[in-house]
């Protein structure tokens, strides 16, 4: 299945059968009356053609409609996921049963569409701050059943994934802190926590200056600063090279491709 792994595969298997009754009614009956009334059951193929210019992501989910839908299907791929095309270019050949691949076509083209806008959104990231340190990360605002291959898709276009969800790393924002009855030690509660979860990492959003210092004091993985301005960003990695430069500093909130390469060149880590 392409450079998908077993997580991406299952995902994608589920999606698949979620678009397959939608399509397809219940079961596949009755299915493509369309086609299965006016089409010939005849071999044929076709051609899956980029109509603008991007980076492909979905194409071995694409693979997997198919062969669900008759395996009889042949899928042949032109290029790899996380490949430039410019418009016109092939992307994967589809050869069998006319009436199969017909039935499969659209569930095929918008998982490649999705995934491929998803892909090429995050490459315009990326290359907006080319030859700088910072990477592009991605965050847990998707749609519900498609967070997996999302992420998968913001690698493609060359970006490197955040928490999967809330299970996987802390992340403490202020309505955490509102939420509760009464002040914490974050020093206190990091250490604690590290020494019962050593490998979960701990990040903190903060919003001031102020703010930041006593986070960077109590030493979390990574401390996330939120709606800064460039200048005071640029006081955030000052104060964290001179006091703790292994905690990692990232920026969120009003990012854009005009102000992302600003933001990279305060010397954050991670947008």
């Amino acid at each position: 299945m392409g450079s998908l792994s077993a997580t991406e595969i299952s995902a994608a298997a589920g999606l698949i059968e979620l678009a397959l009754q939608e399509d397809l009614g219940s079961a596949g009956v009755p299915g493509d009356i369309t086609t299965a009334s006016f089409v010939a059951d005849v071999d044929g193929s076709t051609t899956m053609v980029a109509r603008q210019a991007g980076v492909v992501a979905g194409l071995p989910i694409a693979e997997m409609v198919f062969a669900r839908i008759d395996p009889r299907l042949l899928f042949t791929p032109h290029i790899a996921d996380g490949s430039r095309v410019r418009r016109g270019d092939p992307l994967a050949s589809i050869s069998g049963p006319m009436t199969s691949v017909l039935a499969g076509e659209r569930i095929a083209l918008n998982f490649v569409q999705h995934l491929s806008g998803i892909a090429t959104l995050t490459r315009q990231y990326v290359d907006a701050v080319a030859s700088l340190p910072a990477r592009i990360l991605d965050t847990r605002k998707t749609l519900p059943g498609w967070r997996v291959l999302a992420k998968y898709a913001v690698r493609q276009g060359g970006g490197f994934n955040h928490r999967m969800g809330l299970f996987d790393m802390i992340l403490i924002k202020d309505n955490h802190w509102k939420a509760m009855p009464s002040p914490r030690d974050l020093a206190k509660w990091i250490r604690d926590f590290r020494v019962a979860n050593p490998s979960i990492p701990v990040e903190v959003e903060v919003e001031s200056l102020p703010q930041f210092d006593e986070t960077l004091a109590a030493a979390p993985d990574i401390v996330l600063l939120d709606n800064m301005s460039l200048e005071m960003m640029r006081e955030a990695v000052r104060r964290r090279n001179a006091v703790a430069p292994t905690v990692l500093l990232e920026a969120s909130g009003g990012v854009t491709l005009q102000s992302v390469r600003g933001i990279a060149e305060t010397g954050v880590d991670r947008i």
